[in-house]
């Protein structure tokens, strides 16, 4: 079974940076893309960035260009999303998510999610 499990969340004050990380684990899960949603209170989830597997081709909502940056490490098996210039409207819970097949926005289209890990921006 394919694990995956989000970290660097944390509490920053707004213009701060974090990094978050997506570490896979479990069965050799061939070469997936691999996408950062977020869902902040309230609100629905939503895309973030995406980045194919050999790291050729990432996009960005409209919301993070510009501030947020997709990369990955496939010998570590892990995926980073750095986030700098933070917002308060950057609150959320970030999730990462996985697929063989699927690369883009779409959050149903990802078969394997980890749990989350929560940022909150103050102001």
């Amino acid at each position: 079974q394919v694990q995956l499990v989000e970290s660097g969340g944390g509490l920053v004050q707004a213009g701060n940076s974090l990094r978050l990380s997506c570490v896979a684990s479990g069965r050799p899960f061939g070469r997936p893309a691999v996408a950062w949603f977020r869902q902040g209170p309230g609100l629905e989830r939503e895309f973030v960035a995406a980045i194919t597997w050999g790291g050729s081709s990432t996009m960005y909502s409209d919301f993070v260009k510009g501030r947020f940056t997709i990369s990955r490490d496939n010998a570590k098996k892990t995926v980073y999303l750095q986030m700098n210039s933070l917002k308060p409207e950057d609150t959320a819970v970030y999730y990462c998510a996985a697929d063989l097949r699927y690369y883009g926005g779409e959050s149903t289209r990802y078969g394997y999610w980890g749990q989350g890990t929560q940022v909150t921006v103050s102001s």
